[in-house]
């Protein structure tokens, strides 16, 4: 006994290359915005650690400033190998070394009179999708960090 079925062979196979195109399409485009996700909070991590680095181990005296820019240079060089830049994930998240409006990434550090402030920068290369473009991402992640890394001891006046 033969079934309906049987004379409309190979139906499926027509209807899953005719889909497959889309599915990749979709599946592309999730793991992208997933990767976008990724970034970011790998960018909120180095973020952290260069402020707390440069909190710690950077110094107030303007005798020993130019040694700042040895730490500074360590600490971009560790934060901008945790993001990705030089490595293939880095390829797939688009890391590029210029921005769209001609900044740098890498971190930069704008010394106050109270707050020493912490700027993290990364940029990604335009996306050329079909139905979507962009003209590419640029991150910042600002991180405010006192200059006294240690409370200053409390004394009574009269006390001494």
């Amino acid at each position: 006994m033969k079934t309906a079925r049987s004379g409309r062979r190979g139906q499926a196979t027509t209807e899953v290359v005719l889909l497959f195109p889309l599915f990749m399409f979709f599946l592309f485009a999730f793991a992208k915005i997933f990767a976008l996700l990724i970034l970011v909070q790998k960018i909120e991590i180095a973020s952290f650690y260069a402020a707390r680095r440069w909190q710690l181990e950077s110094h107030r005296n303007v005798a020993f400033e130019g040694r700042d820019q040895e730490l500074k240079r360590d600490i971009q060089q560790k934060v901008l190998e945790y993001i990705g830049y030089g490595t293939p994930s880095g390829n797939f998240l688009d890391l590029v070394e210029g921005c769209k409006n001609g900044g740098t990434p890498g971190v930069e550090v704008e010394r106050t009179q109270v707050w020493q402030v912490v700027t993290v920068t990364v940029c990604t290369k335009p996306l050329n999708m079909p139905f979507y473009k962009s003209t590419g991402f640029q991150f910042e992640v600002t991180k405010y960090v006192p200059n006294r890394d240690r409370p200053i001891a409390f004394i009574l006046p009269g006390m001494q």
